[in-house]
């Protein structure tokens, strides 16, 4: 677990040097000052099977819409979508419409998502998820204490994570994600049921 949660924040630290650079495609690289950090293996998909899972942290905060607070504990025993995005990030603009695709056709299947906003201006956060229609929530974390609480390396934004009923990271997607990809992951998640041992 040390070992993971060291990874974790080495991953995090990349990403805060490296705000300007967002992941496009299959591109999961983080570039700053010089320096190139790519997920574990060079993969940009990482999948954990139930036995490999571990909880995630506390994953809270205020909502991006300044009214409330997130958690995501909460949807415990459910199937829940955390997307890390930013409203400075190209590929979270095309992104947004097919995870708000996904989210409308798995709610009523036991599926929650859940934004993170990493590194950016809260009212600028406000007007991309109003003008994009985004219906689920986000938690603006500028600094990004909830996305070291995951426990998974976060290597570009976007970053989509798929935990399991048990709030455990079942998928990882350093990269873009559309439609049908996310849908077919979410699913198969879904149908693992709530009965998984820790």
């Amino acid at each position: 677990m040390r070992i993971r949660s060291a990874v974790a924040a080495a991953m995090l630290a990349a990403v805060a040097v490296g705000t300007s650079a967002c992941g496009t495609g299959d591109d999961a690289v983080v570039q700053g000052q010089g320096n190139q950090i790519v997920a574990p293996g060079g993969k940009t998909v990482l999948e954990y099977a139930p036995a490999d899972r571990k909880p995630i942290g506390q994953v809270s905060g205020e909502n991006v819409l300044g009214d409330g607070t997130v958690d995501v504990n909460a949807y415990r025993g459910q199937v829940v979508v955390v997307n890390v995005w930013a409203s400075w990030c190209a590929p979270c603009r095309k992104e947004f419409s097919e995870l708000q695709k996904t989210f409308d056709e798995t709610k009523d299947k036991g599926v929650q998502f859940v934004g993170i906003d990493f590194r950016d201006v809260q009212g600028s956060a406000q007007d991309f998820i109003r003008d994009r229609g985004v219906t689920y929530p986000s938690i603006f974390d500028y600094g990004g204490r909830t996305l070291s609480a995951l426990g998974v390396p976060v290597g570009a934004v976007p970053t989509t994570v798929i935990l399991d009923r048990e709030l455990r990271p079942a998928v990882v997607y350093l990269k873009a994600i559309d439609e049908q990809e996310l849908s077919a992951a979410v699913q198969r998640v879904a149908a693992e049921g709530a009965g998984t041992p820790q």
